[in-house]
């Protein structure tokens, strides 16, 4: 039960970073945009990593319910933020911090989906 309740937080955390982070890019946060252009990722197609950062947050909220999901989702999420590194170290910008940090917290909740089922 203890890795079950471990899970659902990280999950929810990992959910909300995404969520957050999708909205800023729907915004066009300064910030966000800034990085995007740091990695020359075209401005007018942001919306669409939006889209798939929800979409991934979705999913891991439904995997609380339906494990399989959750599974899939946390996979993609790990799938899309390598991309996103692989993006970063490419245009040679340094601000990796991030991408890391949501690999590890979501290769953790993946661990923890795991070995909770």
């Amino acid at each position: 039960m203890q890795m079950y309740i471990a899970t659902v937080v990280l999950s929810v955390i990992l959910a909300a970073l995404l969520v957050f982070s999708g909205i800023g890019k729907l915004r066009h946060d300064p910030k966000q945009m800034g990085v995007m252009k740091a990695i020359n990722f075209p401005e007018d197609q942001v919306w669409w990593l939006a889209i798939i950062e929800f979409t991934g947050a979705l999913g891991l909220l439904l995997g609380l319910w339906a494990w399989p999901i959750g599974l899939a989702a946390v996979i993609g999420v790990i799938m899309y933020f390598i991309g996103a590194l692989i993006f970063h170290l490419r245009a040679h910008d340094k601000n990796i911090g991030p991408a890391i940090v949501i690999i590890v917290l979501a290769v953790v909740t993946m661990v923890m989906r795991l070995t909770s089922i």
